[in-house]
């Protein structure tokens, strides 16, 4: 850890000593720095008023990043974790949730505008969007399914380009770097007029891998467009098609991760190798969404979404060759009415409802080196998930916010055995109807300090991936996960919102928590573990450490930092004659960690330097296998030429995983044989160039 440290101490010293004149303090109090706002409850908030824990990711630190994933931005983020098992498979756990997570996300909810992302089966294809797609993304911590359906992990909204068009603009990048990787992205945003904008995406990228058997293709095209039809009116359409090709080498015992970390997995018993099998993903999805929003009058308004996706799903695994056709319909509609009185009292109501339906084929047939061989299994599943849901919010003296809401969550799966040998082929999973309340509050004690608290219910019903996992069998066993979360909260802000802190702590008691595990065959199959507790803390800090001065040697420098201690504990958990009570929850860090301290010198060059730490954490629930902790430090740096009034050049590079760790990123869980780790990177390069216009 002190190597890491040191060295950010170092950088940030320099700086500070050779970057700053005496004066430059004094000068900054004049300068009065954008206030953060968070799109969370129906409209853009102040931070410092939210209810919620929260935080806000902008295009802006997006690039700072390498874009060619969320990865690096998501885990600026307190109580964020995202991780990579290969180029192309990542999965995100919000609070812990990761532990039900073998790929993709579960256990959260996810929108692009008022659109879910998150289909009717519970699960999310994040790896489908294309970071230099998305504007900015707004994360809600801590279970808010009173609003946003079933979750008791969290809920982000990603902003996609083409709402909230301002200007016109474009632009065209190329990277390339380490492992054979490409990168084109080209956004065109454009303002037609006052009435109608709109915008495209279009992204490609490639990458041979580290590792044996982890080449990645990627294409996507995004297309957003907003038409306001009238004062009171507003259209908006989003479309997204993407295809996506990604292959697996899977996970390694430790002595293999020593001994030849880039290997894929070698054949086992009477298994054979990933390679031999092509084991990889193939995932062609549609994801489309028409909004309109309607001010009825100064009070009322209504906003109504209808949205839906198609994906085409293929798996080549190790036992068998998977394909799955996956349909979603759903819609989302609310009522807001907002009043004030006397101009001491604010307040705000909603009432709606968010329904989806899903329909999965899915079949698996043997896999004879990675073409369909005979059939094996085919099932049909119908998933619904409903919610109504009711808020209520007040503010008083614009110093307190009162808030409550509730929800009332209902899922359910019908599934019918094309072709198998089980003497129950067909039946309904019903998961009831789940109440959700939320109540919270925020209080100004000072005008840059507020005191929050909230008291919420979570539920997070099975998904069809877990219901129907790659063991084949259908589990109608599985219980969704409940809980209360407790938490409490400070934020503070300085003079002129130079320097912002937010203390978070929270306490989930989670009944029936979903765990993942595997068999002989790597096949997996979930169960519940019965209690989890969840305690943690987190804090995060954003500086203006040098306002905006091109006549320094540092013109700007600012530094964001972010941490999480993780308290969480099995309850009762046994699993036949192994008891698993009071042991670490599985794949959950004690300790994560993150800095970022970004430089902007004259002439427009810029310099960006993370930092990401991540503690040991127990891969099984016996608590017998362990990673080791992990360090790592990512630098870009570019410079812009402005060509022409029209033409603008951006030219980058980058070093990821400075300090060469070696380490395992997005572990198997549970693993049978001891395959616990795919091992990451070591130290790598990228550059290219970003041609504005």
């Amino acid at each position: 850890m002190y190597k890491s440290l040191s060295f950010i101490i170092s950088i940030f010293s320099f700086a500070v000593l050779f970057g700053q004149k005496p004066d430059s303090l004094s000068k900054a109090k004049t300068t009065e720095f954008e206030e953060v706002e968070i799109l969370a409850y129906f409209s853009k908030q102040p931070l410092l008023n939210l209810t919620s824990s929260a935080h806000n990711i902008t295009s802006r630190i997006i690039e700072f990043q390498q874009t060619t994933t969320l990865l690096p931005a998501f885990n600026t983020v307190a109580g964020v974790r995202m991780e990579e098992r290969s180029p192309g498979s990542y999965r995100l756990a919000m609070r812990g949730s990761l532990i039900r997570s073998p790929f993709g996300i579960r256990n959260t909810k996810i929108y692009m505008d008022e659109f879910p992302l998150t289909d009717a089966g519970g699960n999310t294809y994040l790896n489908l969007i294309d970071p230099g797609s998305i504007s900015s993304i707004h994360i809600i911590k801590g279970p808010d399914g009173s609003l946003y359906g079933a979750n008791s992990g969290g809920v982000i909204r990603m902003q996609p380009k083409g709402f909230g068009v301002q200007k016109n603009q474009g632009s065209l990048l190329l990277s390339g770097g380490s492992f054979g990787l490409f990168q084109e992205q080209l956004s065109i945003q454009r303002k037609v007029n006052e009435k109608y904008s709109f915008s495209v995406d279009q992204s490609y990228l490639r990458s041979d891998g580290y590792r044996d058997q982890s080449a990645m293709n990627k294409f996507t095209f995004q297309t957003a467009h907003q038409w306001k039809y009238s004062d009171k009116n507003e259209l908006r359409v989003l479309a997204l098609f993407s295809d996506l090709h990604y292959e697996t080498p899977g996970g390694l015992t430790a002595f293999q991760f020593i001994e030849n970390p880039t290997m894929s997995r070698p054949a086992g018993g009477p298994n054979p190798s990933a390679k031999e099998q092509n084991a990889g993903i193939f995932n062609q999805t549609f994801f489309g969404g028409i909004a309109h929003d309607a001010k009825i009058n100064k009070n009322l308004s209504h906003t109504l979404s209808v949205f839906g996706s198609t994906t085409d799903f293929e798996n080549p695994f190790i036992t068998n060759y998977e394909f799955r056709k996956e349909q979603n319909l759903g819609l989302r509609t609310f009522f807001s009415y907002k009043d004030t009185v006397n101009n001491k009292l604010n307040w705000q109501m909603q009432l709606g409802f968010e329904g989806q339906k899903g329909w999965n084929e899915i079949e698996n047939f043997d896999n004879n080196q990675g073409t369909p061989g005979d059939v094996q299994s085919k099932d049909n599943l119908d998933n619904l998930q409903a919610s109504f849901f009711y808020r209520a919010m007040a503010n008083i003296y614009e110093r307190w916010t009162i808030e409550a809401s509730i929800g009332m969550n209902q899922a359910r799966i019908s599934y019918n055995s094309v072709y198998t040998t089980t003497p129950n082929p067909s039946g309904e999973i019903n998961f009831g109807d789940i109440l959700m309340p939320r109540v919270a509050t925020t209080f100004l004690a000072t005008k840059t300090l507020a005191i929050r608290g909230s008291i919420s219910r979570g539920y997070s019903p099975p998904t069809i991936s877990e219901v129907r996992s790659s063991d084949q069998t259908i589990n109608t066993e599985l219980k969704p996960e409940t809980g209360i979360n407790y938490e409490v909260g400070l934020r503070w802000e300085s003079a002129y919102k130079r320097f912002t802190a937010d203390l978070g702590m929270y306490h989930y008691q989670m009944n029936n928590g979903i765990v993942r595990r595997l068999n002989e065959d790597g096949a997996e199959f979930f169960v519940n573990a019965g209690e989890m507790n969840q305690q943690g803390i987190e804090l995060a800090a954003w500086a203006h450490i040098l306002t905006p001065n091109a006549k320094r040697f540092i013109s700007k420098m600012n530094f964001q930092s972010a941490f999480s201690y993780h308290y969480y504990r099995f309850g009762n958990y046994q699993v036949k004659e192994n008891d698993f009570s009071q042991n670490r929850v599985t794949a959950v860090p004690d300790y994560t960690w993150s800095n970022t301290l970004s430089f902007e010198f004259p002439k427009q060059i810029r310099l960006n330097i993370s930092h990401y730490y991540m503690s040991d954490m127990p891969l099984n629930d016996a608590n017998t296998v362990y990673s080791e902790e992990f360090h790592l430090v990512k630098l870009k740096a570019s410079w812009k030429w402005q060509v022409s009034q029209a033409l603008q050049l951006e030219f980058f590079a980058g070093i990821d995983n400075l300090l060469n760790e070696k380490y395992s990123l997005g572990n198997d869980i549970n693993a049978y044989g001891q395959r616990y780790f795919n091992p990451a990177a070591p130290r790598n390069y990228y550059g290219g160039v970003k041609v504005g216009f």
